[in-house]
């Protein structure tokens, strides 16, 4: 492929070296919603033989299992219940709600409450080749820990903490045993990181750094496993890993506008010119893209039309290096990797090139606007994934509408054309306090609880707690004392007592 090539299709294929760094976006985002990333989770981590594709057919064997089973009055009982029960079961006590635009679709969707469930439910797409959510998460922990062998034991420990022990609740393990009665195949299997999927860590200094965050939280929320049920604990994880997500795709967003920024300038013979320089031009001194109790979704599309402008940017200087008979630099690895990058492009890129590199970006940004403006194509399908993650679901039933209680956006009136405001519903709440008190002793003031949300992009003022939407959410779940010497202001209150267990330590 050439620089020609990459004019006539954008989208089509980008430069290896855009593709390898590890902070390149992959996969590359879709449709998912806290169930559909946490069902992926289970298939990553725990059914090496499954796949995002075999999940619908999955279902559909089950459903028709389930109708020989009742056509047949002398069938045996596959498990403790029989078929007519195990139907009930799914379809009624498991049932997940589906969205207003699902309703007339037939497909299996339940609670990813044990990983057996997850064989036949969770996928984010019926037809077709959908992405793996859960191999977002898993470059996240990559990502956010100290090295190589603190990832892989908090790999280990996230597997170990979805497998459904003898110490788990009873309906837990009767579910699990349920299932696998009607689905044994494929059994559940810890499955390490493939060497060739593992990305290096990133030495991002001391900026915010989502990924990061995430995984010192879910070391917080596997320690309180034991003393939740299963349904109170996945309903934990699912809150720090839509939050987790979402901010590790926006952070990459911001990350990827600000190379190119550093690309841009090279091309006009400026740039870093240290891998200090390097360092404070490639990533965010201060992210933010949630400002409590205000609309984010503009911002949050205006950060993805910035990402793809500088896919576009990005690609098209690769391309012009590679043509200028220079390897290119991985750009998107490190702060090194992009200060060599821009060495070469002062160095290899004339000025007649130079020209052509800016003449094709402002021709693409022309003739791309709809991708670029959300409308179709890769940023319809990142905006998707952003709001379907952090809203509350809109569920066909009204009465099941109070079933997401960990969303991060909520509208603000009951019209349907309401704007999406952020705010975070009860179980959201009760896992970031519990998470941004984890390790510490004595008593905090909600301050703390700010400064953790601002790790994941959430901005706020904290003296605006104890008046507005947030403090009142944490003083109608118990969270909160007010201070009696009214010095300290609101201090925190533990959800539960927990003692780490140190995963990735």
């Amino acid at each position: 492929m050439s620089l020609s090539d990459f004019r006539d299709a954008p989208w089509g294929k980008s430069h290896v070296a855009y593709g390898k760094g590890a902070l390149a976006m992959t996969p590359a985002p879709e449709y998912a919603t806290s169930e559909v990333v946490l069902s992926s989770l289970y298939r990553v981590i725990g059914f090496p033989g499954s796949s995002e594709r075999s999940v619908p057919p999955q279902g559909t064997k089950l459903q028709g299992l389930i109708r020989k089973a009742r056509e047949k009055a002398s069938a045996p009982t596959i498990g403790a219940l029989g078929a007519d029960a195990f139907d009930t079961l799914l379809s009624s006590v498991l049932e997940s709600p589906k969205r207003s635009n699902q309703s007339a679709k037939r497909f299996l969707q339940v609670t990813p409450l044990v990983p057996q469930l997850a064989l036949f439910s969770g996928s984010p797409r019926l037809a077709g080749n959908p992405w793996t959510p859960g191999v977002l998460v898993r470059r996240m922990v990559w990502l956010g820990s100290r090295d190589q062998a603190a990832a892989e034991a908090t790999w280990r420990g996230l597997f170990d903490a979805l497998t459904v022990h003898e110490d788990d609740d009873i309906f837990a393990r009767f579910v699990q045993s349920e299932v696998e009665a009607w689905l044994p195949d494929p059994s559940w299997t810890f499955a390490p990181a493939p060497p060739e999927a593992i990305p290096s860590c990133p030495d991002v200094g001391s900026g915010a750094f989502p990924a990061r965050q995430f995984v010192q939280d879910l070391d917080s929320v596997i320690a309180s496993k034991d003393l939740l049920t299963r349904r109170q604990w996945t309903s934990l994880l699912e809150a720090i890993l839509r939050l987790g997500t979402v901010a590790h795709v926006i952070w990459l967003c911001e990350l990827h506008a600000r190379v190119w920024a550093c690309l841009s300038q090279a091309l006009g013979g400026d740039g870093p010119k240290s891998v200090d320089d390097a360092r404070l031009c490639m990533f965010p001194e201060r992210f933010s893209f949630l400002p409590l109790s205000n609309k984010p979704l503009p911002g949050i599309r205006d950060s993805i039309s910035r990402y793809l402008t500088a896919r576009l940017g990005i690609n098209a200087t690769l391309w012009a290096l590679e043509e200028a008979g220079t390897k290119p630099a991985d750009l998107l690895g490190s702060a090194e990797g992009l200060l060599e990058a821009c060495g070469q492009v002062r160095s290899f890129c004339t000025s007649s090139r130079t020209s052509d590199i800016r003449e094709i970006v402002e021709e693409l940004t022309d003739r791309e606007t709809r991708t670029l403006l959300c409308r179709k194509g890769i940023g319809s399908n990142i905006n998707e994934f952003v709001t379907y993650s952090l809203q509350q679901r809109q569920t066909a039933n009204p009465r099941l509408r109070g079933y997401d209680q960990g969303y991060l956006l909520r509208k603000r009136g009951t019209h349907a054309n309401s704007p999406w405001i952020v705010s975070l519903g009860p179980v959201a709440t009760i896992a970031l306090v519990h998470c941004s008190l984890s390790g510490v002793a004595g008593p905090r003031s909600v301050h703390r609880l700010a400064q953790h949300l601002s790790q994941y992009g959430v901005s706020m003022d904290h003296r605006d707690i104890p008046q507005n939407e947030l403090g009142h959410q944490l003083r109608m779940l118990g969270l909160v004392l007010d201070s009696p010497d009214a010095e300290s202001g609101m201090l925190l209150v533990p959800p539960f007592r927990v003692a780490s267990r140190g995963y990735g330590e």
